[in-house]
């Protein structure tokens, strides 16, 4: 059996795992104890909770919906899709094209705060697991404050630079976004474990169909139509008591 060599850093040539070390390190990076903060944010969800308009299984899995399909598929995860493709082209200039786009495009200040914590987060703990030119310039142009460091954009550099596919890459991203959300349903509504595991089953086809449509949609598709969670993630900095920091 072959042994995976290691440099003198003692750094994973990322450039020769195989096809079962990337999907496994795919579960890594999306593993709750995976220090980005996710489990820090709700995007909203806790206004909802709140104003007791997400108090059983099925307001969750309704609200879940709607961020699936009116936020994330026609927002974050196009953005994932494009700087993937990007990345894969070494097209830098197109790079922080979609960073700006991905500032600009939450209007939420919470909103934009917390992509931007999470990204650093990510960054900062994906950087020593493996030698990749694109996150060593992407690196230098977030210390040099050229970007702001977007999580979703952060993610499909991430993804490409280890080979991990287009496809693949959007659905782990849709999945691990819906179920940090169902995560910390259960802990702030609160719900019991096994509603949270109902929950997120029912939404596997659901998150399949999204990923379906957002390997189809360009850029002109992105659009934010999920305006109710756009105000309950304004209003939220304004809540008297709060679990989550967005």
């Amino acid at each position: 059996m072959s042994v995976q060599k290691e440099d003198s850093n003692n750094r994973l040539n990322t450039g020769g795992i195989s096809t079962e070390q990337q999907l496994l390190h795919l579960f890594q990076i999306h593993d709750s104890a995976f220090p980005i903060g996710s489990y820090t944010q709700s995007f909203g969800m806790e206004t909802y909770i709140q104003q007791n308009l997400i108090t059983t299984k099925q307001e969750l899995v309704d609200y879940c919906k709607s961020y699936l399909f009116y936020n994330l598929a026609c927002g974050d995860a196009i953005l994932v899709k494009e700087s993937h493709q990007a990345a894969e082209n070494k097209d830098y200039d197109k790079l922080v094209y979609l960073e700006q786009i991905c500032n600009g495009m939450k209007l939420a200040r919470e909103l934009r705060s917390g992509s931007i914590k999470m990204g650093k987060q990510f960054l900062q703990t994906v950087l020593p697991l493996g030698e990749s030119e694109l996150m060593k310039e992407w690196k230098s142009r977030f210390d040099d404050k050229e970007i702001k460091g977007h999580y979703a954009v952060l993610y499909g550099i991430y993804t490409a630079s280890h080979g991990i596919d287009k496809e693949k890459t959007v659905s782990r991203f849709l999945y691990a976004s819906i179920n940090g959300l169902i995560q910390n349903a259960v802990r702030a509504v609160p719900l019991g474990q096994n509603s949270g595991v109902q929950a997120l089953y029912e939404l596997l086809s659901l998150i399949e169909e999204a990923g379906n449509c957002v390997m189809n949609y360009t850029l002109d598709d992105l659009y934010n139509n999920a305006l109710g969670i756009e105000m309950a993630s304004m209003k939220h900095e304004y809540l008297f008591s709060r679990l989550f920091i967005s």
